[in-house]
């Protein structure tokens, strides 16, 4: 059940944000320095982009450390994840697999 729900949050995480940079991209191409301009246009649009990025960094921290302990492979794939489609997509990706490595490991004890 939990699995489920992690999988439909990336699947939100991802759809959701990109239905509104793809529109961006469409209009403006890869502006990087219009899409910086834009995301700090004003005090609340800077809220939610240091928001974000602080999440970011809090994501990155927690994804080395939980995968670390679970001895989780390819801890780069959520990071990337984050890095191209947002930490709405990155962390429930991240939290959809742990769980499944939480499971398996839970398995490999009860035999």
């Amino acid at each position: 059940m939990l699995k489920s729900i992690y999988l439909l949050l990336a699947i939100l995480g991802l759809v959701l944000p990109y239905s509104q940079f793809i529109p961006f991209i469409f209009e403006h191409g890869l502006d990087i320095k219009l899409f910086f301009a834009q995301l700090f246009a004003n005090k609340i649009s800077g809220f939610f982009g240091m928001d974000v990025i602080i999440s970011s960094l809090v994501f990155w921290t927690f994804v080395f450390a939980e995968g670390t302990r679970l001895k989780m492979q390819n801890l780069w794939i959520y990071i990337a994840g984050n890095l191209l489609f947002g930490v709405s997509f990155g962390l429930p990706l991240f939290l959809l697999m742990r769980q499944g490595q939480i499971e398996q490991q839970n398995q490999q004890i009860s035999y």
